[in-house]
């Protein structure tokens, strides 16, 4: 690519901040009420106009599960923006825990409240455009891109919650990107229908691809509808006469490219429409008069970077429900694992992509320790959210809003913490007195052995 020479000049420098999260998905949000609450002079930017994230901007219909099949497991805030999402749906049993259905403006009305109360200043419509970092690796500055042009933001410790590791890897945080081949998995365009029959749609077959009476099947084997990928169909009433679908996949697309996501965009659409009509023909009785009420303002990402922190979770410890001494919550979310490029070529079965390992039992989860929030080399950043340290397969499991809603939490109180240390180093947290504030703040952590004093060191970089 050509380079062009920018002329050197000061902009306006914002620094009366402690911390400042980067996005306001589920992570975002919860990093900055949690260090809000701590008293933290808090300040949230996110790229779109609403907070929520997948859950709102990408319509993604419904909450992968709450529960460990026993009890909820993502307690503190991460049950308390749940509980409220879920109040305002009328057709939900209060007592769900498991894919509940989102209704996306009530969330974002839920995610403005919590926000707003905790003190916390948000910026829409402002983006990250860039990273100044010392010589002692230590986050300087952020520049950021709005209406009023480009201005510097200083604070004392930043909390990357863009789910692609933005902030991370412009500090030149190590990380790594999709599978062997640098691809990942398939992204979806999430899209809501509107004047489906209520009655009709409940009544009839599940039209998940799981059911061999769903119109998914007949759809593909007519040809008439090329535009249709594949027969992931997941959907969720998510209000009277309105169904949200999280169906088809779209490859061979990179989040961190920009002309990359704007052609998934354009042949999304494409995809929703073309669905709004299949089903008319193939399920008629709940969709003969259904339109496209809306598509997603932005893709459904599952996966991009993962950076490499003090602790990379490894597959062997979601298979061994392992415990660490610095864990920062639980996770109990099967490894589920979408297709990419090459595997959809090599015709890999979505049920074996989602049974290749067993779902956990009742009451199992695993722990995620606290050395996968901290990249290494970053003095002052954390990371929460899709992009924690892991290995890639284990990511299927950890990039889900439940759990992201958990570590953003746990992210947030850590930077409060950092921001009353000499230097503002995150590694030096005491995990102690970050596990007992999320205790008192409700999160589940169940009792370790060992005494959780320090972060623990990597074992693995996959």
């Amino acid at each position: 690519m050509k380079t062009y020479p920018v002329s050197a000049r000061t902009v306006p420098l914002d620094d009366s901040w402690d911390v400042i999260v980067a996005g306001g998905g589920p992570a975002g949000c919860t990093a900055a009420i949690a260090a809000a609450r701590e008293g933290a002079r808090t300040l949230l930017i996110e790229s779109t106009g609403s907070l929520g994230g997948a859950g709102t901007s990408a319509l993604v219909p419904a909450w992968c599960p709450f529960s460990d099949k026993e009890k909820i497991i993502y307690r503190g805030l991460a049950e308390t923006v749940f509980s409220a999402a879920k109040a305002g749906l009328a057709h939900v049993n209060a007592h769900d825990l498991d894919w509940v259905p989102i209704n996306a403006e009530r969330l974002k009305r839920v995610y403005d409240k919590l926000v707003s109360d905790a003190g916390v200043t948000v910026l829409f419509q402002t983006n990250l455009c860039s990273v100044e970092k010392s010589a002692d690796d230590t986050v300087s500055a952020l520049l950021i891109s709005n209406k009023a042009g480009l201005t510097a933001l200083k604070a004392k410790v930043y909390i990357d919650c863009t789910g692609d590791a933005d902030l991370a890897a412009w500090a030149g945080a190590e990380f790594h990107q999709g599978d062997e081949r640098g691809e990942t998995q398939a992204t979806t365009h999430c899209f809501t229908l509107g004047n489906v029959d209520s009655y009709a749609y409940r009544h009839s077959p599940d039209l998940g691809w799981w059911d061999a009476r769903s119109p998914i099947h007949a759809i593909l084997a007519s040809g008439r509808y090329p535009e249709i990928p594949d027969k992931h169909l997941c959907n969720n009433l998510v209000g009277p006469g309105a169904v949200g679908f999280n169906a088809g996949h779209i490859w061979d697309v990179d989040n961190t490219d920009p002309a990359s996501i704007s052609r998934a965009l354009i042949q999304g659409r494409k995809m929703a429409d073309a669905y709004c009509r299949a089903l008319a023909e193939f399920a008629p009785a709940a969709f003969a008069n259904a339109f496209v009420v809306s598509t997603g303002a932005v893709l459904g990402v599952r996966e991009t970077r993962r950076i490499t922190g003090d602790y990379v979770l490894t597959l062997d410890d979601y298979l061994d429900r392992r415990s660490f001494p610095d864990e920062i919550c639980r996770n109990s979310y099967f490894i589920d694992l979408h297709q990419t490029k090459e595997e959809h070529k090599d015709k890999l079965d979505e049920v074996e992509m989602a049974t290749r390992f067993k779902h956990y039992g009742k009451g199992e989860s695993h722990g995620i320790p606290y050395g996968c929030l901290t990249p290494r080399g970053l003095k002052n950043v954390l990371v929460a959210g899709r992009s924690i340290s892991c290995e890639r397969i284990v990511q299927g499991s950890v990039r889900v809003m439940p759990v992201c809603l958990a570590m953003g939490e746990a992210a947030g109180l850590a930077a409060a913490l950092a921001v009353q240390t000499p230097g503002h180093d995150v590694h030096a947290v005491n995990t102690a007195t970050l596990r007992d504030r999320l205790q008192q703040h409700g999160a589940y952590l169940p009792p370790v052995e060992t005494p959780a004093e320090t972060p623990m060191l990597a074992t693995s970089t996959v």
